[in-house]
């Protein structure tokens, strides 16, 4: 059995270890978790590189890419500097193919979930494609492909990066305004310590912030713990977009009266892994000893008919 291995830098009682088919091909894929513990991981990836099918970096990317630009976050590099032979992948790919697509991808259950009819989750659903007021992406430097994706079904977008990764009270209104920003930050950002890249080991704090932005928007997108952080406690009638949920984390979204979540990646076992675990596990599942190319992963989410998670979590609230 191919084993694809996602050693992230955040909390162990996030770990998960499931066995999942991909064209009735069996692939063990395991996150584990490291606690923030940077040389805890590098061991990690040294010991077990040429014994395992394919690697995912979890709690920190090791590049952010914009229009075609990849920029390295060195401090990241580090971690896998040791691995020789198996692939390593953050998920980057899948966040410009599956999240880019994620509207595409789930309009399938959107229209069987509405019939196909005019739906209001405070917001509207036009023949199974969501139409937003307004969007608001608490950190879309690593997503940009979810952003982008979020940006032609809403009015209008705000982009929490400066607020809620640098701690600087400035939204940023519209891609083009985002774009214009990033690429300013990005060269900058790549010499980043990792105290400043990485997230947090459980993102079990909670410290509700910018609160008019979460109140004011009927679309939510983007990582979880970035959103269980600052979320506040009434969110009825809103429709999330978000990875790597465990099913306590959808009954959290549920109790605040999320109308609608989608999770980009397909549920296994309960659990919604990120995109550099699913990544790992379709590079395991290729077998060409490296990661794939952004055409190849879209030809594997078109062959796999990998799709997004939708659930209704308060019907009432339609």
């Amino acid at each position: 059995m191919k084993r694809a291995v996602s050693i992230s830098l955040g909390s162990s009682t996030r770990d998960k270890k499931v066995v999942v088919e991909f064209k009735g091909e069996a692939i063990q894929v395991e996150r584990i978790g490291t606690n923030g513990d940077a040389e805890e991981a590098k061991r990690l990836y040294a010991e077990l590189d040429g014994q395992v099918d394919a690697f995912g970096v979890g709690g920190v990317d090791l590049y952010l890419r914009l229009d075609g630009r990849e920029y390295p976050l060195r401090a990241a590099l580090k971690l896998v500097e040791q691995v020789k032979q198996t692939p390593v992948v953050d998920g980057r790919g899948l966040k410009h193919t599956l999240e880019r697509r994620v509207f595409e991808l789930a309009a399938p259950a959107l229209h069987n979930l509405f019939s196909g009819e005019k739906a209001e989750i405070d917001g509207l659903l036009l023949d199974g494609v969501p139409h937003f007021r307004q969007a608001f992406i608490p950190v879309a430097v690593d997503r940009v492909g979810l952003a982008q994706a979020v940006s032609e079904v809403s009015q209008d977008v705000i982009f929490g990066d400066l607020m809620v990764a640098l701690d600087v009270p400035l939204p940023i209104h519209g891609m083009r305004n985002f774009k214009r920003v990033a690429r300013i930050m990005l060269p900058f950002v790549s010499y980043f310590p990792m105290s400043l890249l990485f997230y947090g080991s459980s993102g079990a704090e909670h410290e509700p912030k910018y609160q008019k932005f979460w109140l004011e928007s009927d679309l939510l997108a983007g990582d979880f713990l970035f959103m269980k952080k600052y979320l506040p406690e009434n969110l009825a009638g809103k429709t999330v977009i978000t990875n790597t949920t465990t099913a306590e984390n959808v009954e959290f979204l549920r109790q605040r009266g999320v109308s609608l979540m989608i999770t980009t990646t397909p549920r296994y076992d309960g659990r919604s892994f990120g995109t550099n675990m699913m990544e790992a596990a379709l590079t395991a599942y290729a077998g060409k000893g490296r990661p794939l190319s952004e055409v190849e992963l879209n030809q594997l989410i078109d062959h796999l008919d990998l799709r997004p998670s939708v659930q209704v979590l308060n019907s009432a609230i339609l």
